[in-house]
């Protein structure tokens, strides 16, 4: 049936978000390691309107353990240097009045323990968002039942949805997996 596809294809998409969207939650959890894609979720104030930080700086990593953001004007700086400051990431820049350095700092066992369990997290809260999409297609599919599609129908779409959520949280425990590896490597 046409509308038991389209629900399918809606499902499988949904949950592709929910793992793109947990890949890019888990890249937020920095591993000891300098990552210019650290940066990327900062808002700098440019001319009074909060733009990225990758629109108005060069971010790279000269050596492992220490970020470098250029801006590509020099009356920025102070603003960049402010945003990181006042973020959530925990990094203490360093102004040389050309660019900013960020050493990051090496992350002690007991850290490493906690960017696990907070790894673990996000990876939980994929697979949540993954079940909720399941829930709500089934319920849908239920629907279709009483406007007359016909049982075998919905149990093998139930069932297909199953694979469909079934693959998802695989890739979301393939992710988790290499998180936890990358947080653990010294």
């Amino acid at each position: 049936m046409e509308e038991i596809e389209m629900f399918l294809d809606e499902a499988k998409e949904q949950m592709d978000k929910s793992v793109t969207h947990c890949g890019q939650e888990l890249i937020k959890i920095r591993a000891g390691k300098a990552m210019p894609n650290m940066l990327d979720s900062l808002m700098v104030d440019y001319y009074g309107s909060p733009t990225p930080i990758t629109q108005v700086a060069s971010i790279n990593t000269p050596d492992a353990r220490t970020l470098a953001v250029k801006p590509w004007e020099k009356n920025m700086i102070a603003e960049i240097e402010r945003a990181i400051m006042n973020s959530d990431l925990g990094l203490n820049p360093q102004n040389d009045g050309e660019q900013i350095r960020i050493n990051i700092p090496a992350l002690t066992e007991d850290r490493r323990r906690d960017l696990v369990k907070q790894a673990k997290n996000e990876a939980e809260n994929g697979k949540i968002s993954l079940r909720n999409v399941r829930k709500d297609t089934n319920e849908s599919l239920k629907k279709l039942l009483k406007d007359g599609a016909s049982e075998d129908e919905i149990k093998t779409a139930e069932a297909e949805v199953q694979k469909i959520t079934d693959a998802h949280v695989a890739k979301i425990d393939e992710l988790f997996v290499l998180k936890e590896k990358d947080i653990m490597t010294i």
